[in-house]
């Protein structure tokens, strides 16, 4: 027989659902403190949901998923079933960093700049700028190992 999970023992999981709270409520530009307003906590508790320190009830990520506009499906998206040697999302190397990249403050500061960049010609220049910097950085890596 196996133990359970303690009450209030959070685990990987609930750390997954706190990061995309966090990361759609500031998708939608809301504070912790407005979340945990409408939601009748301190902004102490929103922000121990969204680090995944305290797990969150269904009912209230029910109401979460209301305040944020998004199903509570939505907060699952990324979560793998089985174990990351055999999920298929564990083979693209991108996904997980991306995800852990556009919920970090550089990656929301970001995506919310880009997202008010209207005219589609200076958005593909932005994208062109990127992947070249990019470039840029992996190619002196590449030089020096054939210079060695």
């Amino acid at each position: 027989m196996s133990d359970p999970i303690p009450k209030k023992q959070a685990n990987s999981i609930d750390a997954q659902v706190g990061n995309r709270v966090r990361l759609r409520r500031m998708l939608v530009g809301m504070s912790q403190e407005k979340l945990g307003e409408m939601l009748g906590l301190t902004f102490q508790q929103v922000q121990k949901y969204e680090k995944g320190v305290n797990r969150i009830g269904a009912g209230r990520l029910y109401r979460v998923g209301q305040i944020l506009g998004v199903s509570v499906s939505y907060f699952y998206e990324d979560v793998m079933e089985q174990g990351p040697a055999t999920s298929p999302i564990a083979n693209d190397r991108a996904t997980p960093s991306a995800v852990e990249f556009l919920s970090s403050n550089e990656g929301m500061q970001l995506t919310l700049a880009f997202m008010r960049i209207r005219e589609p010609k200076v958005r593909r220049r932005v994208i062109d700028l990127v992947k070249s910097l990019a470039d840029d950085e992996s190619e002196p890596q590449s030089q020096n190992a054939a210079s060695a």
